[in-house]
């Protein structure tokens, strides 16, 4: 059964974005289906006196549903189309009724769905005057009159939701892209700037380096090195993120998972080399974190320590995790210079761990230390005790 599910939800997927890449077929696979439905009065037993199924009536039928297959195209000019040859039909031959005017409901509904508020008013004029004609022509019955005011009220409105439906799904689709560039952005800004701060510390350092202590030179250059490998190596898995499911050439990307907790001493020690003096500790019960959680608390720490790199002048910065009963805490405080009040401190990377914090539903602070000295990031994610990590 639940191959049979499936198989089903896969026919249709693909139905769907067939119609989407070729609207034209859909239209003409309404029409065909219009066509069928129309086709069964002439088909079945007619009752003793009933109006003859002839050619030509039947002729006349097909013609009336033909303009369906333009309806997006111009859906006004097929209303007025199907009006004209409803019109004829039933003026020129005695065939068989319809149960239900298809035609008209389908191009209602879609002028309802697809066409502008002046297009909708337009329609709903000449189908006060069409509706009653067409009653008049036919059985001159109050009945039809109101069974058919019903059925295109509710072609129109079932047009009407359609359209609702589909501007919710395109602003959701918006946003959805706006959060997806933000994610990305942060990602980009915390890869590279982390690299380049320290890549520009070690550059500077390298001159003095070599007239002073020529081993010392190269390891710099040795740290500028590996910092820009690593920096490849993280802009080379995102690229891959990115084009997954891309067949121009993005199919033999890496797909490592992101940076986690068991990156920090690599990141640290990368500081380190920078000249700074980096203390790491825990507290409290260690216990995995789930893949998200623990990529967000390494780019806090590596916005932070890059900030520091860049703007603090530090000699020295502690990063403490802390593990509470239902909470992590992450903070990182160097003995710098602290906050500046002519400039931003951080710019768009304390803006970006602000937003990775929320997007936990945890809080980031940032200012100077409680002992009033340096600068201090502090970030609170929730992570419960018992917690399923994806593996």
């Amino acid at each position: 059964m639940g191959d049979v599910r499936g198989d089903l939800q896969d026919w249709w997927e693909r139905a769907r974005a067939l119609g989407a890449a070729n609207p034209l077929v859909v239209d003409i696979g309404i029409a065909l289906l219009v066509q069928g439905a129309t086709t069964m009065p002439f088909v079945v037993p007619r009752a003793a006196g009933a109006p003859p199924a002839t050619w030509a009536a039947y002729g006349l039928s097909t013609l009336t549903v033909l303009p369906l297959v333009w309806r997006r195209r111009a859906p006004v000019a097929v209303l007025f189309a199907v009006l004209a040859t409803s019109g004829l039909y039933g003026l020129a031959v005695d065939g068989p009724g319809q149960p239900l005017p298809y035609t008209g409901l389908v191009v209602v509904y879609t002028i309802a769905a697809l066409s502008s508020a002046r297009k909708r008013l337009l329609t709903g004029g000449v189908l006060l005057v069409a509706v009653p004609v067409g009653v008049w022509l036919n059985t001159r019955s109050a009945r039809e009159l109101t069974f058919s005011v019903f059925v295109f009220a509710a072609a129109y409105v079932f047009g009407r939701l359609t359209d609702a439906r589909q501007r919710a799904n395109r602003i959701e689709a918006e946003r959805a892209a706006a959060r997806e560039r933000a994610r990305i952005a942060r990602e980009m800004h915390d890869i590279l700037s982390h690299a380049v701060s320290l890549m520009i510390v070690q550059a500077e350092a390298g001159p003095v380096a070599v007239r002073a202590a020529p081993e010392r030179a190269e390891a710099a250059f040795d740290a500028i090195s590996a910092t820009g490998r690593d920096a490849m190596a993280q802009l080379r898995r995102m690229l891959g993120v990115l084009r997954e499911g891309d067949d121009e050439g993005g199919g033999d990307a890496p797909r490592e998972p992101q940076p986690g907790l068991a990156d920090l001493p690599e990141l640290l020690e990368r500081v380190r080399a920078s000249g700074l003096d980096v203390a790491y500790g825990t507290a409290g019960a260690v216990r995995p974190l789930p893949e998200s959680v623990a990529a967000t608390v390494f780019r806090v720490v590596q916005e932070a320590l890059t900030n520091t790199v860049r703007h603090a002048e530090a000699r020295n910065v502690s990063v403490q995790l802390t593990y509470g009963a239902s909470d992590l805490c992450v903070r990182v405080k160097d003995d710098g210079r602290g906050p500046q009040p002519s400039a931003g401190r951080g710019g768009h990377g304390l803006v970006g761990i602000r937003e990775r914090a929320a997007a936990h539903g945890g809080s980031a602070v940032t200012g100077r230390g409680a002992d009033g000295r340096g600068f201090e990031v502090v970030v609170r994610l929730p992570v419960p005790a018992a917690v399923e990590v994806a593996r």
